[in-house]
């Protein structure tokens, strides 16, 4: 089986796609297959329209002896990935990680729902929109087989018309990480007092931040020494620091901006608590991080966070942006030691089922069957 990985970004670009199809390209020849990578990279630097079209005549000419291409994203490479595949009548899959329309769309056209009501009311936004989700939704439709890291995905992907026996889910591979120094050792190296909430994403509507600093006026009154340390940056990043220095927190609440893994690995196993307040997730690496170094979590029922976390097994999930109940299931946590180690125990268990070996031996599976 000789695959084309067609992928946006690749080491030593950092991200998820960038680590995923590197994990692919070293693992998936322990399964017999022959891979090579073509990576958007290479044309990055041509204008925008010509990069793509470049992009094309490459993925032509790498795919003739590819049994399978494979595109890591359904527009900047997925739609010239498609064409290519079909213009050479080979199989073409692809991997959907979120909804690109809607991503570009809250960030740069004003798109104001979370992602389950946009999918049916995207036509109301700019044309660009319209075109993104109709560039998504075609190029899924044209797979043989949409491989998707959540089943919430797989419901969204779905819901552009693409056949539900097209959509497999397989779940993104979780690399154990370690950080060998002491919660309490990390707390004295890093200066951390008090009650420790970290938060972390980038810094956009529907992470949430907003509320969750809206929160800690409150949660103080309940813990005093409470600080919320939110890593990441952002459009929103000063949006966020007048309302911190509007709500007199700047004692409180610190936006770290970007920081280093290992550093943000030890941080956050340093912390008592882990909170996303996030509107849309398809399926997140950092709780699971947060999972696997005993970190307690509270998130939301968002996206495919469900899928990780069990309600008062191995983490609390509240409504998104309900400040209410996100100040209650934060303070529960922070005030019940014994609560806090228990779920802390079951969600280090379930963070260790998330193997790379299962990822790709189930994915490997799939492209075979093509």
């Amino acid at each position: 089986m000789n695959i084309l990985i067609a992928t946006g970004i690749f080491p030593p670009d950092i991200g998820g796609p960038a680590t995923y199809s590197k994990t692919l390209a070293d693992e998936l020849p322990k399964q017999g297959a022959h891979v090579e990578v073509l990576s958007f990279g290479v044309v990055r630097h041509l204008p925008k329209l010509a990069r793509h079209a470049v992009y094309f005549f490459r993925a032509l000419s790498k795919g003739k002896n590819a049994d399978i291409i494979f595109a890591q994203d359904p527009v900047s490479v997925g739609l010239p990935a498609m064409f290519a595949a079909k213009l050479l009548r080979k199989k073409f899959a692809l991997k959907v990680v979120g909804d690109y329309a809607w991503e570009q769309g809250t960030q740069r056209f004003g798109v104001t729902e979370m992602l389950d009501d946009f999918v049916s009311e995207y036509a109301k936004y700019p044309w660009q929109v319209r075109l993104l989700k109709r560039i998504q939704a075609r190029v899924a439709r044209n797979a043989d087989v949409v491989i998707v890291p959540s089943a919430y995905l797989k419901n969204i992907v779905a819901r552009w018309g693409v056949s539900d026996e097209k959509i497999r889910v397989v779940y993104n591979a979780f690399n154990p990480v370690s950080v060998p120094e002491s919660k309490e050792a990390l707390r004295v190296k890093l200066g951390l007092k008090g009650a420790t909430i970290l938060s972390a994403g980038r810094l956009v509507p529907w992470k949430g931040f907003a509320v969750l600093i809206d929160s800690m006026a409150e949660i103080r009154t309940y813990i005093p020494d409470a600080r919320l340390v939110i890593v990441g940056d952002g459009p929103e990043k000063h949006i966020l620091k007048e309302k911190i220095e509007k709500l007199n927190l700047e004692d409180s609440v610190a936006l770290a901006g970007k920081m280093p893994h290992d550093k943000l690995l030890a941080l956050l196993k340093a912390s008592d608590l882990f909170v996303l307040n996030t509107g849309y997730e398809g399926f997140s690496h950092q709780i699971l991080e947060a999972m696997a170094l005993g970190t307690p979590v509270v998130t939301t029922h968002a996206g495919g966070n469900g899928e990780i976390i069990t309600s008062g097994g191995n983490g609390l999930l509240v409504p998104y942006n309900d400040e209410g109940t996100l100040v209650n299931a934060i303070v529960k946590l922070l005030r019940e030691e014994g609560l806090s180690h228990e779920l802390a125990a079951k969600a280090m268990e379930t963070a260790r089922s998330f193997s790379e070996e299962r990822m790709i031996r189930e994915t490997a599976d799939i492209l075979t069957r093509l």
